[in-house]
This record gives C-alpha cells, structure tokens and sequence, in this order.
C-alpha cells in the first residue's frame, strides 16, 4: 500500500492542537487526542441576513460578500437597490425605472439591470457603478421573466416573455444590445449563469401554464446548444456559477429549495437544500460560495441565505432565548456585557401614572438576579459602565404628563447606587455612552411637551458633569455607542419625525455621517459596541421591530431579526456578543434576547481503521 508521504510528498504532521485553517484531504496527527484527523469539505446553505425590503421577481448580481439585490415586487414594481456585504445588506441607489421580473448581471460596483415588467414590459437597461443607476441602452425586445449573465460590458438576455414565451437571444456591449443566436426552447421564468461566450440557460416555463421545461442550453457567443436536463423542472428559480461549474437552486411554481449542480456535462442534486423553499428569488456568486435572497414561499420574504462548500462550518449570527428578568419592566437601561450585564430603572406598568421603581438586576449570561435599588427611580435613563462599576444619568421621574425630567446622576459599585453631581440639563430618554469614570450623556427630551427635544451633549470626569458641544440633530430616545471620546448615536425622534441619522463624536465635535444612515429609521431603541463596530436592534418604526443591523465604522447592514420584536428596552454588550431585556412588544414584557455573533471552524473527522 502507498505510503501517506508518497502520495502527498510530505509525512503526517503531528500536532498537539487542530489547525484551524485546512484544505480538504490534508491528514494530521493529534497527539492530545492520539487520534488521526482529516479535513472534510461539506456543502450547505446557512442563514444570511434578510433584506431591508422583502420582495419576489427581484433581479440579482455579483458575488456572496458583494452582491445586488435589483427592483421587484411587493404590490407593485420596486426601484430599490440594496448591497450585501457578507454580513448584512444596506440600502443601495435606487433604479431609474422601479420594475419586476427583470434580469441582472455583473457586479457589485458594475451591475446590469435590464427588462421587465411595470405598467407593460420593459426594454430599459441600467447600469450600477456602487452607488447610482445611468440609462444604458435599451433592449430590442421588451420582456419580462427573462434570463440573463454576464457583466456590464459583456452581457447576454435571453428567453422571457413579451405577450408569448420568446427565445430571443440579445448580447450586450457596455452601451447597445445586439441580436444573438436564438435559444432552442422558448421560455420564461428562466434562469442563467456564465459569461455572454460561455453562458447557460436553466430551465424555465414553456408555455402560460406549468409546462416546465427541463432542458439546459448552453451559449458559446454565437449559438445554443443542448446540455444536460436538470432534474428538478422549475421556473423562476435562481443560479450562479459558470458554463462548466454552475449552481442551480429554489425555484416554482410550488416552491422548492432544491440545490443542483452542473459540471458542464449533467446535473447533480445537492444534499444541501434551502432552508427557506421559495420561488421568484434571486442569487449571486459562484458554485462554491453563493447566495439566494427574497422570493416567496408563497408569501413574500426578506430571506437570504449563503451557500458554502468549504471545510469551514458557518454558524451564522442569531439571537436566542436568554433568562426572564425579575421584573417585568420597559423604558429600562441596560449596561455590562452578556456575562455580566446590568439592567435598571423603567416602567413597570403602562398607566398614567406608570409605576417606576428604580429596580435593579444583574445577569450572569443565564439568569438575572435582585441588585440595589436607585435612590431616585426614574425610566428612560442615560447609563453606561460595567455591572460593577455603571453611571445612570437623567430620566423620567412620572410615567404621566409632563415627564418630570430628571437631572439626578448615580453610580452603581455592583451593590448599591450612590448620587452623585447632577446633569446640567434636566431630560430623559438621553443615551449614555463610555465608562463610569468618563462617560457622556447625549440628546433627551427637556420636559414633556413635544417637540422640545435635546441636542445637549454633557461629559463626566467621574465628578462632575460638563456641557460640551451638542449634536448636529436634536432627538430623544436614540440609541449610543462607544467611548467618551469615541462614540456614534443613531435614530430616535426629532421635533418632526422618527430619523436613521447618524452622528459620530470625536472627544469634541459631533459629525453627520449621512452614508451611515440606518437602514431603517426608528427611536426607542438601544445600541452597543463601539464607534467603529456596533450592533443595533428592535425599536419603533412606527411598529414594533426586531430589526437588527450592523456597524462596521462606515455603514449599517442587516443583521439576524429578533425572535421578538420590542422597543424601550434595555441592552449591553458588544457587537458578536449582546443581551436585550425587557421593553414593551405591545405588552411589557421580561423576556431576555441573546446575540451571538457568526462563527466559523473546520470540518474535522476523526480517521478510524475498520
């Protein structure tokens, strides 16, 4: 028998500990474990974060960590571009001409949206350059449902439906469309993959009906010619991939998250499927790292998930089930890590007025247990710190009208609060930021009469309050982040609106950042993290949400939805590791939410001789 050393050129490594980066194949000995250990490549679709807008007939392109989600429907066509990251997804620029069951192709920064359907079928072309939509040129054949590959400069419609199925074939070249060989088979609801001189055409639906066609053809720049069948018949499916390494996967009319692969010649079914069967969806990427997002199942969806075949397995971010606080509360504050978080202050009760307590709990990670109780209980409070070392500022002292906004500053030592100087400005619904011995209190409401919002920024030295330079926009019940002296806010309520404005604080200034904008305006809500990676959550919208997005310093992606969404809650942690508890879902509730972010490790096998 071959010898291990003569196969791969080199002995069996022996380590003490698994790599944690390997290629399928590779052998080690472990000698912890005295065990034989191998690397295995898997395939599997894992949760992605959903889109902003969830929407069916989208268009899609580019890669897994670079894609475009183009137009749709909801109830009627969409103009809305959004970008995914490999994270999350953010708002994009939007289409000159909001459409349905149009085609895309290209790239993130180099996108292609072309065809059709708004009020008649459409023969516009656009193109994306990462950040706005320009006309290019229009198709010869208006159409709607049709295929496309390519990229921006180079690429290929074909099939579709104008007031019949058609196999019109058309390639592009960066500014005009010319007529290219006719596919085989007419058909709409079509998918592709490749590039114009070596694309395919994947199934699809022949006739008005469910006359579903099995047939792959693929293109080399002048002409159709037959491929393998797939073998499971869909229109309206997505694919990625190239002529030779494609994948093809969801698709209708009764939804299916069927997975197949095509290696030039046949295709293979995926032992990976869907979570989310679904029709009417979108995809980008490549055989081995794709992506499919929105769709319907029937009921339209917001959905994404990624595609991996590696010998890494992805636990995606997700929120879970944490422990019931003591107390059922909202309009709380929250301060501490997952492991050691701090919640104070709140409501206790929704009527006029409500019931505030100034309760504290400590969590553990697992359950919350009875702390000191505030000198002046108050909901709606500034804090920020440690479980053993947080600062609790301003607040609402009456749950009726007006608020009474507080001034009162008290400091936590992990057993009792102890009152210190008092805020400048009296408010609540402020958001703290920093540590117990620097921290600083930002926006609020001055008393309750509307509109008389904050912008008032105030710094503490861990002795007495500053006023320093306010924010650029006035608001209450924003959410925070970061240090004394680096730190961002976002959202809340302006004198007219709720707002997705961002604002970054410098030690001294505070700087719109309108690119940063949340992807979804809301107040009531809470953050945690730091200026250059956050995490933001739930809120009101003006409904209740458990929308969750991500900050990496420069823009807001989404990020796994809540299990519950809430608002006027309280929170703590960092931006992979995040508590939520309390707030209100429509009735005050103690429920705790864990956030924990994604994670990757290597497909290991333990070799056995049999």
């Amino acid at each position: 028998m071959s010898e291990y050393k003569e196969i791969k050129g080199q002995a069996i490594q022996n380590v003490t500990a698994d790599p944690s980066d390997n290629t399928e194949g590779q052998v080690w000995y472990n000698s912890t474990s005295g065990a034989f250990k191998s690397a295995l490549a898997g395939a599997a679709w894992s949760s992605g974060s959903p889109l902003i807008t969830a929407r069916t007939l989208l268009a899609g392109a580019g890669t897994q960590t670079a894609g475009l989600a183009i137009g749709g429907y909801i109830t009627t066509g969409l103009a809305n571009t959004e970008e995914y990251n490999g994270s999350g997804w953010a708002n994009g620029g939007n289409l000159g001409t909001a459409r349905y069951g149009l085609s895309g192709a290209g790239t993130q920064t180099a996108g292609l949206g072309f065809g059709g359907y708004q009020l008649g079928n459409k023969n516009e072309t656009e193109e994306y350059d990462g950040s706005a939509w320009t006309a290019g040129g229009n198709l010869g054949t208006a159409r709607r449902y049709l295929g496309g590959c390519g990229i921006q400069t180079a690429g290929l419609a074909f099939g579709g439906y104008t007031t019949t199925n058609t196999n019109v074939t058309e390639e592009y070249n960066g500014s005009a469309w010319t007529a290219g060989g006719n596919l085989s088979v007419s058909r709409n609801g079509v998918t592709g993959a490749g590039i114009q001189t070596a694309g395919l055409a994947i199934s699809g639906n022949q006739s008005p009906g469910t006359n579903l066609v099995s047939t792959t053809e693929e293109y080399d720049g002048t002409s159709w010619t037959a491929g393998g069948n797939v073998n499971t018949a869909v229109r309206s499916a997505a694919s990625s991939g190239t002529q030779t390494d494609a994948l093809k996967f969801g698709g209708g009319p009764s939804a299916t998250g069927a997975t197949e692969n095509y290696n030039g010649t046949s295709w293979t079914t995926s032992p990976a499927s869907l979570a989310t069967a679904r029709s009417q969806l979108a995809g980008s990427g490549n055989s081995t790292t794709a992506l499919a997002f929105g769709g319907s199942t029937p009921t339209t969806t917001g959905v994404t998930e990624e595609y991996n075949k590696s010998t890494n397995v992805i636990t995606p971010g997700a929120w879970a089930s944490g422990g019931n606080l003591n107390t059922a509360r909202f309009t709380n504050t929250g301060s501490g890590t997952l492991t050691a978080g701090l919640t104070f202050g709140g409501t206790t009760s929704g009527g006029t007025p409500g019931n505030i307590p100034g309760a504290t709990e400590e969590y553990n990670g697992t359950s919350w247990t009875n702390g000191g109780t505030m000198n002046t209980g108050r909901f709606n409070v500034g804090g920020c710190g440690t479980q053993t070392a947080s600062i609790g500022a301003t607040g609402g002292t009456n749950g009726g009208s007006p608020d009474s906004p507080s001034s009162a500053s008290e400091t936590y030592n992990g057993t009792s609060w102890t009152s210190t100087t008092p805020v400048n400005t009296s408010r609540r619904g402020a958001t703290g930021a920093g540590v117990q011995t620097a921290a600083i209190i930002v926006g609020g409401q001055i008393d309750g009469a509307s509109p008389n919002k904050s912008a008032a920024t105030e710094s503490w030295n861990g002795t007495s309050w500053t006023s320093v330079n306010s924010l650029n926009t006035a608001r209450r019940n924003i959410g925070g982040a970061g240090l004394q002296t680096a730190a961002i806010v976002f959202g809340g309520t302006t004198a007219t609106a709720i707002t997705a404005a961002t604002e970054s604080w410098n030690g001294t200034s505070w700087t719109n950042l309108p690119s940063g904008n949340l992807n979804t305006a809301r107040a009531y809500l809470a953050g945690c993290g730091t200026q250059t990676s956050a995490l933001v959550f739930g809120g009101y919208t003006p409904s209740v949400s458990g929308i969750t997005e991500s900050w990496d310093g420069t823009s807001w992606v989404t990020a796994a939805t809540m299990a519950t969404g809430r608002y006027d809650y309280g929170a703590a942690g960092t931006s992979s590791s995040a508590f939520v508890t309390g707030g209100t879902t429509g009735s005050i509730t103690a429920a705790t939410e864990e956030f924990t972010g994604e994670t990757s490790a290597v497909n290991l096998k333990t070799l056995t001789t049999s």
